[in-house]
């Protein structure tokens, strides 16, 4: 199995100077390579360059500009280039679908901020000085740098990446290791239900708080965001150093956000994965579900529009994402894989208008967003709780199904 991790860079002035030039320089090759394509198809009668036909030009890019891309190692710059194919095999596998294409696009410098190494030891090397109690990173062109390893990494490293947060820098790896021994069982099975009142809720009847980060930290946002406005746009290398400091501010804010949600998220599964050893949850669709309504337009009045709800559909968007439900279901299954867990996803519908007494089906079921009274039986509960129930069957139902 593979695992990631993560770690703080600790680089002196020069080197941080030198990885920002490799991430304008790995930049610009994306974004000369994006242009190509374009030109390409445009204007060479609908050609379409792929990505061996790019890698092949490397050589002679690294001798026409050997000041900014012959010192940088070629297998990162080649991974660069895959990443500009995959974007584009991403396109057109959305075309196909028929789903928003959304063509790649060109990346500014501080929209590039990832360089990827697909092996250690070329261009890179993982604890390049063993011998030195202080953990080391050497990358091509930039030489040594100190790594903060709060943790020791387990197994034979793979891959490298350099990684910009704001001002702070990380080097990624992810190593390959044998399957971990499982968790002991438990013999227990469980069905959660996630919401925006709640943020989850179990088939046992437990509630965990929605933590609501962004919402807490909406004010300091918007303050932040509106001192950031009072600067008129302009390119990086433009700015004052007061305009840099805001921008910095919103991205640290923003950052904290992200960081407590994760948190959260590691260890509400970290729980969940110890106590069960059958977790089943719904199959969301949360893409769908934070979509903007349609306009309704005017019949009577030409180009006007009919009010559509879409004040309070952007508040429930605001929300939803602020769970974060995508990530937390992301690291549940990471997590459940690596401690031997089953997780099972089951389809939501009527989940929380099923009653689980009597098995009856109706809208009416649910009279209020936390309230559950089955018409047929009577049957009084927490909405919620009944979700979670009636997904836990779902999932046993379909394990069983599975297995035979």
């Amino acid at each position: 199995m593979i695992r990631a991790y993560k770690f703080l860079m600790r680089p002196t002035a020069g080197q941080a100077i030198a990885l920002g030039e490799m991430l304008r320089d790995h930049c610009s090759l994306y974004n000369g390579a994006l242009q190509e394509r374009r030109d390409a198809y445009r204007h060479v009668s609908k050609t379409s360059v792929k990505y061996g036909m790019q890698s092949a030009q490397l050589k002679e890019i690294r001798v026409f500009d050997p000041e900014r891309q012959g010192r940088w190692s070629f297998s990162s710059q080649q991974a660069t280039l895959r990443r500009l194919d995959k974007a584009f095999q991403a396109f057109f596998r959305r075309i196909k679908a028929g789903d928003t294409p959304g063509y790649p696009r060109f990346r500014g410098v501080n929209w590039f901020d990832t360089v990827d190494f697909p092996r250690d030891g070329d261009g890179c090397r993982w604890d390049s000085t063993p011998h030195d109690p202080v953990t080391r990173v050497r990358f091509q062109g930039v030489g040594h740098v100190r790594v903060n390893q709060h943790r020791a990494v387990v197994g034979k490293v793979k891959t490298v990446s350099v990684k910009r947060e704001g001002r702070k820098w990380f080097v990624v790896l992810t190593a390959e290791q044998e399957r971990s021994e499982p968790l002991p069982a438990t013999g227990s099975a469980v069905g959660i239900d996630l919401g925006i009142a709640s943020f989850l809720t179990t088939s046992s009847g437990e509630h965990i708080a929605n933590p609501r980060y962004a919402r807490k930290a909406a004010k300091r946002l918007e303050a932040a965001q509106q001192a950031l406005s009072r600067f008129p746009r302009c390119k990086a290398k433009d700015r004052t150093r007061n305009h840099q400091r805001a921008v910095e501010k919103v991205a640290a804010l923003h950052g904290k956000v992200r960081r407590q949600r994760l948190d959260h998220a590691h260890k509400t599964a970290l729980d969940l994965v110890r106590e069960h050893d059958f977790i089943a949850h719904e199959d969301l669709k949360i893409r769908n579900m934070s979509k903007a309504p349609a306009p309704k337009p005017d019949p009577d009045q030409p180009g006007g529009f009919l009010p559509n709800g879409a004040s309070s559909k952007a508040g429930l968007n605001r929300s939803i994402a602020d769970a974060g439900w995508g990530v937390f279901l992301a690291i549940l299954n990471a997590k459940a894989e690596s401690a031997g867990r089953e997780v099972m996803a089951v389809d939501p519908r009527d989940t929380s208008r099923r009653c689980p007494e009597c098995g009856h089906t109706a809208k009416k079921n649910r009279p209020t967003q936390e309230k559950f009274h089955c018409q047929a039986c009577g049957h009084n509960a927490h909405a919620d709780t009944v979700g979670a129930l009636n997904v836990l069957r779902a999932g046993l139902v379909r394990r069983d199904a599975n297995q035979s």
